[in-house]
């Protein structure tokens, strides 16, 4: 599916980055867009990180939550 750039500013850097080193703009573009979602991914992996020994440590312990409270059946 193509995709159309709206954005003017976008455009021209785009057509800027294609030019300098002799691709297509969608060429151009590629790898921008590989090594964003590359870093979003290892920034999450990063955030949450600190949050795995914790997640272990719950998961270990037996379930002590809350009994669940049965409706009476007698009115």
């Amino acid at each position: 599916m193509p995709l159309n750039i709206r954005s003017e500013e976008v455009n021209q850097r785009a057509e800027k980055l294609a030019s300098r080193t002799g691709v297509s703009k969608t060429e151009a573009v590629r790898p921008a867009l590989k090594n964003g979602l590359a870093r979003q991914n290892a920034e999450r992996e990063t955030f949450l990180e600190p949050v795995k020994p914790i997640q272990d440590r719950l998961a270990s312990n037996p379930s002590t939550g809350p009994r669940r409270i049965r409706p009476s059946t007698t009115a």
